[in-house]
């Protein structure tokens, strides 16, 4: 009878804890992303790059002997979808740590929540500059806009000898009016000229502006913005015969797989090279390709570059406790990442090269890498 009423007991204890929350044998990691709807090829490509490296982190043993889970969650895009979904992480999967949000809009939507909760954060693709900005435990594995932004204008007026710029940006997004401002930021500290052209989200004729463009005289037209609209606008720019190049920022990656002709020999910066010859990167995309059926985009790397980053963070504290971890990303030296080594400033912001692509019948090929710091 003793023995019966420890069974039970056992039993009783054991249903209680599974109902109270999560077991510790697993290192649980979350993801936030656009897996359906329009934007679904920037998250589904954080989803698969989060779970091809746990998976190799899984074969080589884990972390602290336990293994990397993944779990992920539908933001659609949209900041509401995506409060919901960090609060079911936290709540129901009791996650460890945060690779995400994808997005800067879905990823500042929780940034609050996620200082309150003081959940270590490491976002692979948020590059809105407030991101990190007075949250000691939110970090990010892309550079932010200010800097991709001043970049590409270092990249234009020392590489292209452009010094008459048209501006061309979606007002509706602060992505592209970001990387719009650094650029012409540096082009006003520079005292280089250029002119603005805005168009909104909904616009899908773009031939007015273009125009405008075509016959003013500029050198170049700096284009931040997404691959469905950069396609169309290149389109219709083809269409009226302007002759410019076109350079642009990560929101780029992937143009050459709908739009190879339009964008051929335009430049755009990035965060890697699927072309890059490091033995790392080829061992990535050689992966990637196999387990997916597809080559990695940009937003992949990142979020496989996350991933080890989270998991070096957490072997270096040797700890999951948050606090442990924050102060073990705060010390970061994270060198084999495919997307280049990353550590972290006061800000939790990583310092490394920028990629410079040229799109040459529909290759990425490596035009420039430019280190921080760097002219």
């Amino acid at each position: 009878m003793k023995k019966l009423l420890l069974i039970v007991s056992v039993v009783l204890l054991s249903a209680t804890l599974t109902a109270c929350g999560q077991t510790d044998d697993t290192v649980r990691l979350g993801v936030i992303g656009p897996l359906t709807g329009q934007y679904s090829m920037y998250g589904l490509a954080v989803e698969n790059g989060a779970k091809l490296a746990a998976k190799e982190i899984n074969a080589a043993g884990g972390v602290l002997d336990k293994d990397i889970d993944i779990i992920a969650y539908d933001s659609k895009g949209d900041s509401t979808e995506g409060v919901n979904a960090y609060n079911r992480l936290r709540d129901q999967d009791e996650i460890h740590a945060l690779i995400g949000g994808t997005f800067s809009s879905v990823t500042l939507a929780i940034k609050g929540l996620a200082v309150q909760d003081n959940i270590p954060i490491l976002t692979p693709t948020a590059t809105n500059d407030t991101v990190t900005l007075d949250a000691p435990n939110v970090f990010r594995a892309c550079y932010s806009d200010s800097y991709q932004g001043s970049t590409a204008a270092i990249f234009a007026n020392t590489e292209l000898n452009v010094t008459n710029a048209a501006v061309m940006y979606n007002r509706d997004d602060a992505y592209s009016q970001g990387l719009a401002q650094a650029f012409m930021d540096e082009f006003d500290a520079r005292g280089l000229s250029y002119d603005r052209f805005e168009f909104g989200a909904q616009d899908d004729d773009y031939s007015a502006l273009l125009t405008n463009i075509k016959d003013g005289s500029y050198d170049a037209v700096f284009l931040p913005a997404y691959v469905a609209e950069v396609g169309a606008i290149l389109t219709q720019a083809d269409t009226l015969g302007l002759d410019l190049p076109f350079i642009g920022g990560d929101g780029w990656d992937g143009i050459e797989a709908d739009y190879a002709d339009v964008a051929n020999g335009f430049y755009f910066a990035n965060h890697y090279s699927k072309t890059d010859e490091a033995s790392n990167v080829q061992d990535f995309v050689v992966n990637y390709t196999a387990e997916y059926g597809e080559a990695p985009n940009a937003l992949a790397a990142l979020a496989y570059d996350a991933v080890y980053a989270m998991v070096e963070a957490i072997e270096n504290a040797d700890s999951l406790e948050a606090d442990d971890l924050v102060t073990a990303l705060s010390n970061l030296n994270f060198l084999d990442g495919v997307t280049g080594p990353i550590t972290f400033d006061e800000n939790g912001d990583p310092i490394k090269s920028i990629t410079i692509i040229q799109v040459v019948d529909g290759v990425h090929e490596v035009f420039a890498k430019v280190e921080a710091g760097d002219e």
